[in-house]
């Protein structure tokens, strides 16, 4: 007969010893696994850079680049437009102050000129022949105040003389009445006279000025349109070289339009881009170097432009003593522009382990040089060759600088 075979169940004792399996199988996956992915891994020195950790003056400075620039540039733009008639030089010439570049055609301006001196020949006719009329209508005058002084003193005359006769009886009341009166007339009509030809005087000098102050404005003004026709043929303002000219015989420029630039080149500079994050910290007279065809330049800060484009701004940077030879405007130069004065600092040399650890840790040889280990560090300020070392490393400890794109999870390396 069967019987009925009742399932055995799991107990404690088996229960531990499939866990206990179970652990010691991930502890042996764990170390294959961590084994295989590197937390000791061997790298040969020779494709490594070890640098030493040193103590000695340090400045803080930012690379920037530069491009030359001349120190003043005369820009050409069209004052009165025109069409180009003539070119007498090409782009790149030396010129001298006042030496011509270019002659443009205006004729709307020509015959304003011409008009213009119409008009200043006919006001000059004009004042001239008012002049002759004034000087007619004065002699006139004068001959009448001779007239008029005359017959005051013929009248004078015989107004003492018969006064003296009245006074003897010699003649009678009536006679001497008639010389009096005669006389009172005279010296009535000699001060008008005078008040006349006084203000005849004035009135032909206040015609005069009016007229001279309009001969002036309109000379002025013929100036004026005599410039503006000289302007169309283009001279140098300085002595230079031109650059950028931009006019062909035959095309037609506007007013205001830019023709081209004359450039001083007897002294230049360098403007350069900084980011903008250094946009507190740039002032003028700031120092910075560069080097051109291996000799060291020193730089000066001379004007800082507040705009910001494209997270940059602008700096203009002159050399304080020696000028190089042979610039040429667009060169481009790679500067360092000092942020601040030399101090003595624990030195770590730049690398391309910083692109990994942002600075906040680095591979520290031991003492024997055969192993490398994982090190905290706190970095500050920095320029072109080092960073200043504010804790985790000190003078004369080595350290791996270059790149750590191969030791992700990497915790020790053996040299």
């Amino acid at each position: 007969m069967d019987r009925v075979i009742e399932k055995k169940k799991w107990n404690a004792k088996k229960i531990m010893l499939t866990a206990g399996i179970i652990a010691a199988a991930g502890i042996i996956t764990y170390i294959i696994v961590n084994r295989n992915t590197g937390l000791a891994q061997t790298v040969d020195p020779e494709r490594i850079t070890i640098s030493e950790i040193t103590e000695g003056n340090f400045r803080e400075s930012i690379p920037v680049t530069g491009i030359i620039m001349p120190q003043t540039t005369i820009y050409l733009d069209v004052t009165e437009g025109g069409r180009v008639e003539e070119r007498y030089v090409e782009d790149g010439a030396m010129m001298k102050k006042g030496q011509p570049i270019l002659k443009l055609g205006n004729t709307d301006l020509e015959l304003s000129l011409a008009s213009q001196e119409t008009q200043v020949y006919n006001v000059l006719t004009q004042m001239n022949i008012s002049k002759n009329n004034a000087t007619q209508n004065t002699i006139a005058k004068l001959n009448q105040m001779a007239d008029v002084d005359n017959a005051l003193k013929e009248a004078e005359r015989m107004y003492k003389l018969n006064k003296k006769l009245y006074e003897e009886k010699v003649i009678g009341l009536q006679d001497f009445q008639q010389t009096e009166n005669n006389y009172n007339y005279q010296l009535r009509r000699k001060k008008l006279t005078d008040d006349i030809l006084q203000r005849d005087g004035e009135s032909v000098q206040l015609m005069q000025s009016q007229d001279r102050e309009s001969l002036t404005k309109m000379q002025n003004t013929l100036a004026l349109m005599r410039k503006k026709v000289g302007d169309l043929i283009v001279r140098a303002p300085i002595d230079g070289q031109l650059t950028s000219l931009d006019a062909e015989v035959g095309q037609l420029k506007n007013k205001g339009e830019r023709l081209g630039q004359l450039d001083v080149v007897n002294s230049y500079k360098i403007r350069a881009d900084i980011d903008e994050h250094y946009i507190s910290r740039i002032y003028t007279d700031l120092k910075g170097e560069v080097n051109i065809s291996g000799k060291k330049y020193i730089l000066r800060v001379k004007k800082v432009y507040s705009q910001v484009t494209n997270g940059k701004f602008q700096v203009d940077l002159e050399f304080t003593d020696a000028v190089p030879e042979n610039l040429r405007r667009g060169q481009t130069f790679q500067i360092s522009l000092a942020l601040s004065d030399e101090t003595k600092a624990i030195l770590l040399p730049k690398g391309g382990f910083y692109s990994s650890t942002g600075g906040n840790w680095i591979f520290k040889l031991s003492k024997d040089g055969k192993k490398a280990f994982k090190a905290d560090i706190q970095l500050n300020r920095q320029n072109p060759q080092y960073y200043e070392v504010m804790g985790g490393l000190q003078p004369g400890d080595k350290v791996i600088t270059s790149g750590y794109d191969n030791y992700k999870g990497v915790d020790e390396l053996n040299l």
